[in-house]
């Protein structure tokens, strides 16, 4: 019996994700899952940026990580250090086909593929202040609440689809 079950990503598809990215998020968001985060990916900030991938874990940390699948990728980016104001750790994460060396200084270095990741170097911690704190933890809990209500009845969330 075939299925007529709506088939809906989890995170929002751009379609601007190459197989590469992809695959370095999955790597990413196992290993911070392995660490005690809870991850979202493709989640729009206050400033409307959309962050690759932001984890929460239960201390109340927040943490970006920005994905590189190549070095064109890396020279055409411009936007990382508008992050740094939405977490207290900002990590660039990228495969081991790129060298260290061509990453900003004061950013954590994640190496990854689809299976899983290292930390190579870690992120200097930036403490958020309180406000931006509770700002982004209400985003990363509604984005994810919508993202699940909309497993549950994807017809009934059609008008919120570009919201989260």
């Amino acid at each position: 019996m075939e299925s007529k079950a709506v088939h809906l990503a989890l995170a929002p598809l751009d379609r601007r994700q190459s197989e590469t990215a992809l695959a370095i998020a999955r790597g990413t968001a196992r290993w911070l899952r392995s660490l005690g985060f809870s991850c979202l990916s493709e989640m729009s900030l206050p400033s409307g940026r959309r962050a690759d991938l932001v984890a929460l874990n239960a201390r109340g940390e927040i943490w970006i990580v920005e994905i590189k699948s190549s070095l064109a990728d890396l020279r055409a980016d411009d936007k990382w250090p508008d992050y740094r104001a939405h977490c207290d750790r900002l990590f660039f994460a990228f495969t081991q086909d790129l060298s260290c060396d061509l990453f900003p200084g004061d950013t954590g270095l994640i190496v990854a593929d689809a299976y899983g990741a290292h930390l190579h170097c870690d992120a200097p911690e930036h403490r958020l202040p309180a406000a931006t704190r509770k700002s982004l933890m209400l985003r990363f809990a509604t984005t994810a609440a919508h993202r699940l209500n909309r497993l549950h009845d994807p017809q009934g969330h059609a008008e919120f689809l570009n919201e989260v």
